[in-house]
């Protein structure tokens, strides 16, 4: 690639200072395709077109870039020009004016109109020349404004936990003005799988009327050594732009698991960078982002991820309780055909069934039906019968995290922090 001359390099400095300036970039381009580099001239005018699509001095450069002959001005006559004969009309194959020289483009580009997309696409360069598409907002914040707390069927012990660890103090900002009560704010969701500790998130967002960030163990790490560092980063700064927001730790066990038995230095980074981001640069650069963490073995996770003023608050989400296995059981059946259905039993005898649980007893019930329709060669709907015949098919996928939980909550249980599991275990009768 031959060195840019000196007014060029000048060119180029004006024109990433002013990118949106037409004529200074014609100008670039045609000193380019004048010394001999249409490839680059090309580029510019590209970029010039998309700011001024209708620009005659932009269609001109183009056309001589790409080689397309220039028609030339027939020659002038002296004396007084002789009366205009009426134009012939062209035969029916005959090309289309101003193509004898080559492909008449202009003719090409009324026919199509808009319905070629430009050849080529380019982000507006940025001043300061970092140009990186990483820097574009590649988070997408979601607004469940209509997910409440009163979505969740049951669950009133989690509810009042909530209300009173995390919602009261946010909801009143006069009392917390008062108290001194900061906007910041964390809590681990932890349980067994299929609980529903993502939807309770969105409902705590819902609550807050705030913005839902949902992060995966996916969205941050890479296999480039930084990179997961600063994709942690850039999730932070998004929620603290589009504050407040709820930024949602998904398997927080992944993405902060503990050092000391982390043997690849990336995966340390990224732990000290979700600690630093928990902190904020100062005390008031995390104001308005709530940070909830969600996983199933709590005891994975880094201390330092839930010392005081970051993931400082755990709640327990448990299989849920019977009005929330009634409410669970209500939402996936009511567009299929059923009959007869009575939810109350078909609660009482689910005990001990996840979310997720109850889901999959409702499609192996309409699966039932629907085999005994496809044989009998008559539609029928689902009844008890299906339902109470999937219910003993379907184990308790929580069982075995129980089995897990159970050891860590008799030997590992500094500073009281399981005490609720310990108390669901008894009484359940498990421990």
């Amino acid at each position: 690639m031959p060195e840019d001359s000196p007014l060029i390099q000048s060119l180029r400095t004006a024109v990433a200072a002013t990118p949106t300036d037409v004529p200074l970039r014609l100008h670039l381009a045609e000193l380019l395709l004048n010394d001999g580099r249409p490839d680059a001239a090309i580029a510019e005018v590209a970029f010039a077109l998309q700011h001024a699509p209708g620009d005659a001095h932009a269609r001109q450069l183009m056309a001589r870039a790409m080689g397309v002959p220039q028609q030339p001005a027939p020659p002038a006559e002296p004396g007084p020009a002789p009366a205009a004969a009426p134009p012939a009309a062209p035969a029916p194959d005959a090309p289309a004016s101003g193509a004898q020289g080559g492909f008449d483009w202009r003719a090409a580009e009324q026919q199509v109109g808009d319905a070629v997309p430009p050849r080529f696409t380019e982000a507006p360069a940025r001043a300061d020349g970092d140009d990186d598409p990483g820097d574009a907002e590649a988070w997408d914040v979601e607004r469940p404004g209509g997910v409440r707390l009163a979505d969740v069927g049951g669950m009133q012990e989690v509810k009042d936990r909530l209300e009173a660890a995390f919602l009261a103090p946010l909801r009143n900002p006069e009392l917390r003005k008062l108290y001194g009560k900061s906007l910041r704010g964390g809590l681990l969701l932890y349980g067994p799988p299929g609980c529903g500790k993502t939807f309770i998130a969105r409902a705590i967002a819902g609550e807050l009327g705030a913005g839902f960030l949902s992060v995966s163990v996916n969205d941050v790490l890479d296999m480039w050594m930084g990179n997961s560092e600063r994709n942690m980063h850039e999730i932070f700064q998004t929620a603290r732009r589009q504050a407040p927001c709820v930024v949602f730790l998904d398997e927080l066990d992944a993405l902060g698991a503990k050092r000391s038995r982390t043997g690849h230095s990336g995966m340390r980074n990224t732990v000290n960078q979700l600690l630093t981001e928990l902190d904020g640069i100062d005390s008031a650069a995390n104001e308005g982002v709530f940070v909830l963490a969600a996983t199933n073995v709590p005891w994975d996770v880094d201390n330092a991820l839930r010392r005081p003023g970051r993931l400082d608050r755990t709640l327990l989400v448990l299989p849920p309780d019977a009005p929330a296995r009634e409410a669970i059981l209500r939402y996936h059946l009511r567009e299929r055909p059923i009959e007869n259905v009575d939810l109350a039993k078909l609660a009482k005898v689910t005990d001990g069934l996840s979310g997720a649980d109850l889901a999959h007893l409702c499609e192996a019930a309409a699966e039932r039906a629907l085999l005994d329709s496809a044989r009998t060669g008559t539609v029928r709907m689902i009844g008890m019968k299906d339902l109470l015949g999937a219910a003993k098919e379907v184990s308790p996928s929580a069982d075995p995290w129980f089995a897990s939980a159970r050891n860590v909550a008799m030997f590992a249980n500094e500073g009281g922090v399981y005490d609720d599991l310990i108390a669901y275990l008894k009484k359940r009768r498990k421990l």
